[in-house]
């Protein structure tokens, strides 16, 4: 575990430095010391390469990306190639003869190659290799709320930054979450292959997941199999019709009564519906938001 102690910048300050706030953007260029020249706003693809500690394994559909091509929206977060290895010198062999390491925008790295792009637009911020709790909870925040970025990725990812924090307290305030939302993603680490493998289709809802979890090892197929056989209480066969209309309206009034934070609210969202159920509200949601690229 990396030394703590003394002032830094947190995760939401680092990575609020690239977009609208980006120097990239001419933001902040006057903050800069005159003798000090600024870092390189962009770079041939082959001067860049991806985190090999991103935990994301797949990245998912490019195609929504195609537009870079034309136009980048949002620059890309790095680190030089000296800072990086400063922290995992093992890795040298994966970065070949890259410069700079992208922490954030991987997808968009992706998807410059995959559409011909020759170049990327990024910010230099080595602050974010200070240590390896930073970067890898960098990672995990630039891939936790994105699409395609399966409940079994994230909690590897979240187990990976408590292993790395020393307690799971700690990553927990790290990554500004809640030490209930970090033992939830890591209980799912306790199922048998088979329960990972069906919760990453789709096929196992989380909620259920996290039930599973709390039984032995070697009775969870079982269990599971068994419910999914077993009939449903009467109770939550109850047709839409017997229960109300219920909409927007009354959701928001019902969730004002309780206050909670958002990511109290993401659990019990989390908990109420499937994968596929989640897809579709992150589209919903993303499309409420003004466009920016992954």
């Amino acid at each position: 575990m990396a030394a703590r102690g003394g002032t830094r910048k947190s995760l939401t300050e680092l990575l609020d430095a690239v977009g609208d706030k980006s120097p990239i953007d001419g933001n902040e260029t006057n903050l800069l010391p005159a003798a000090s020249p600024a870092p390189p706003t962009s770079a041939p693809l082959d001067a860049l390469v991806a985190n090999p500690r991103n935990p994301r394994d797949d990245l998912g559909d490019l195609s929504e990306l195609e537009s870079i091509l034309k136009l980048q929206l949002q620059p890309a977060l790095v680190v030089t190639r000296g800072a990086y290895l400063g922290l995992y010198p093992e890795d040298e062999p994966k970065l070949g003869a890259a410069q700079w390491v992208v922490i954030n925008g991987c997808r968009r790295l992706a998807a410059a190659r995959r559409y011909g792009r020759p170049d990327l637009e990024f910010v230099v911020k080595d602050e974010v290799a200070a240590s390896r709790v930073i970067l890898l909870g960098a990672a995990i925040t630039e891939n936790v709320a994105r699409q395609g970025f399966d409940v079994v990725e994230e909690a590897r990812a979240v187990e990976a930054m408590v292993a790395e924090c020393g307690s799971a307290e700690i990553a927990a305030r790290e990554l500004d979450r809640s030490e209930g939302w970090v033992s939830q993603r890591r209980a799912l680490l306790k199922l048998a292959p088979e329960l990972q493998a069906a919760l990453r289709r789709g096929d196992l809802a989380v909620r259920v997941a996290r039930t599973l979890a709390k039984v032995p090892l070697e009775a969870q197929v079982e269990k599971w199999l068994a419910s999914r056989d077993k009939p449903k209480d009467a109770d939550f066969e109850r047709k839409p019709k017997e229960l109300g209309p219920v909409g927007p309206a009354q959701i928001a009034k019902a969730l004002k009564k309780f206050g909670a934070e958002p990511d109290t609210l993401a659990e019990a969202i989390t908990d109420y519906l499937d994968n596929d159920q989640l897809r579709k509200l992150v589209d919903s949601l993303t499309a409420t938001l003004a466009p920016t690229q992954e």
